[in-house]
């Protein structure tokens, strides 16, 4: 059965994207960079509540066209965040600001799953440091590797600042999609 929403849909204008992969096979290669200003906290959320992942997920990624996990189950939501997944959550002055999602150690690596930072955080400085502190806690899982991906949806920024602490391309691949 097809309703408006479906023919809305296929309206959508589609388009390709450029997916890049990254990887860091050594701390050696690993080149730090920015600092916290006054206010800024980082800690682990040891068991973040389903709602506030989906929270974070949703407005960090809603200007680069995160979907993927939109039309998630609570269910879903609880089960992806029981495995091997890490989060770490960035405050400034006590508000959300930024996260980072490591999973693994999966196959010998660890994957910076998600990283971003909320729009009104951004231009702080806060990617350089918040990325800096998620390679450093990948690395303490001691991975053979640490890996992740990015996209021409997202932040101009990522790519060069990826590849700015030591990351190297290994792959791209293109693919289509739609956006709203």
């Amino acid at each position: 059965m097809s309703t408006a929403r479906d023919g809305y849909l296929r309206r959508m204008p589609m388009i390709t994207v450029t997916r890049t992969y990254l990887e860091m096979n050594s701390p050696a290669e690993f080149r730090p960079a920015g600092e916290a200003r006054a206010g800024v906290r980082l800690e682990e959320m040891k068991h973040c509540p389903w709602h506030f992942y989906r929270y974070l997920y949703v407005e960090v990624g809603r200007l680069y066209h995160w979907k993927d996990r939109l039309p998630w189950t609570e269910h879903q939501f609880r089960e992806w965040l029981a495995g091997p997944s890490r989060l770490w959550l960035l405050t400034v002055d006590g508000a959300p600001a930024a996260f980072f999602e490591l999973r693994g150690p999966v196959d010998g690596g660890v994957e910076i799953a998600y990283f971003g930072v909320l729009p009104e955080f951004q231009g702080a400085g806060l990617g350089k440091w918040l990325l800096t502190r998620s390679i450093e806690e990948a690395w303490a899982m001691q991975p053979a590797r640490v890996w992740l991906h990015t996209c021409t949806l997202d932040h101009p920024g990522a790519l060069p600042n990826y590849l700015k602490r030591g990351f190297r391309v290994t792959g791209t691949e293109e693919y289509e999609t739609s956006l709203p």
